[in-house]
């Protein structure tokens, strides 16, 4: 797929502008502040502020898991968008300001007397990689059609939705105006189904969005939890629901259908240093394959590749050339 226009962009995001912020732990500190280790949880402004006061030695960085892959498709030099909310505060700045540092753009002006503090989530890093988020949703919690210029999904060759942003009535709708735009525009919309939690609060919804969406990237507990049934029987209904049927396996092969067609594609197995972000730029490196017209397992290759890099340092942002890498295993 290629711009038709001067106005076009290969692949436009929308979800959570959220500011990640990191620090090394170990285990008995998150068993001392009540941490679940491995998995994201939601939290309030009381204790955001809590735990951010708690952190060691901590660094920031944007994230957000579709705007962490908008970035790695920024990376491969796709003309990018992202659409979300930030506060006109330091955090919601420093955010707009990386985003366009990292030749993204980002259509939404940080909100002046927005109320909510911009978007913060708090990641502990254990020494075996494992990352435990506790995630303090702030202004991006309040996403509204509004927020959704109509020139850039219109524009959106692919658009890549949250599945997150179903948990305000707001967000879906922001969500939903989004895919419609991007549908009348001629473009392709898909969401990543973020969670299994996220998948059993809102498995009506979901069930029906596989059906309207053209693609659906989720690991194997989120196609199970949608389907409530085991792998290959929540993979055999979901490919006779969508168009195109991603499933990553945390290490182990990733499954890809396609109507009749099917590629298992095998993964490197490393040890992560962060493992905060995999899914993300595995979604980068697929959906880089899927607008520049590769087959399944190509691209189902770059996005090992691509979540391969993110994993082997701190932080859910590419820090390599993600495309030199794609040529050095031969996929370009």
């Amino acid at each position: 797929m290629t711009t038709t226009g001067t106005g076009r962009y290969h692949a436009v995001g929308i979800g959570n502008a959220i500011v990640d912020v990191f620090s090394e732990t170990d285990d008995s500190f998150l068993d001392h502040m009540g941490i679940e280790k491995g998995i994201m949880q939601l939290i309030e402004r009381d204790r955001a502020q809590l735990l951010y006061a708690a952190m060691r030695g901590p660094r920031q960085v944007p994230g957000g898991s579709v705007a962490n892959t908008i970035a790695g498709l920024g990376n491969l030099g796709l003309r990018t968008a992202f659409i979300g909310r930030v506060n006109d505060d330091p955090l919601g700045h420093f955010y707009a300001q990386s985003l366009a540092e990292e030749g993204s753009d980002f259509p939404n002006p940080p909100v002046v007397d927005g109320g909510l503090p911009t978007s913060r989530s708090m990641i502990f890093v254990s020494p075996d990689g494992e990352r435990s988020m506790n995630t303090y949703l702030g202004i991006s919690s309040e996403l509204s059609p509004d927020d959704v210029p109509e020139q850039v999904a219109t524009n959106a060759d692919i658009l890549f939705l949250e599945g997150y942003l179903y948990d305000k009535p707001t967000g879906k709708e922001a969500f939903e105006t989004a895919a419609r735009l991007t549908h009348q525009g001629g473009g392709q919309a898909g969401i990543a189904l973020s969670d299994p939690f996220c998948v059993d609060r809102h498995r009506t919804d979901f069930r029906r969005l596989v059906r309207d969406l053209d693609y659906v990237i989720g690991n194997q507990h989120e196609w199970e939890s949608l389907y409530q049934t085991d792998l290959d029987g929540a993979l055999g209904q979901a490919a006779g629901d969508c168009g195109l049927v991603v499933c990553t396996r945390s290490g182990d092969e990733v499954i890809l259908i396609r109507g009749g067609e099917r590629a298992v594609v095998p993964v490197n197995r490393v040890v992560p240093v962060d493992a905060t972000g995999a899914g993300d730029l595995f979604a980068a490196g697929f959906l880089y394959g899927l607008a520049t017209g590769q087959g399944l397992e190509t691209a189902g290759r770059m996005g090992c590749v691509a979540a391969a890099e993110v994993i082997s340092h701190f932080g859910a942002r590419p820090e390599a050339d993600l495309k030199a890498l794609f040529r050095r295993s031969g996929l370009i």
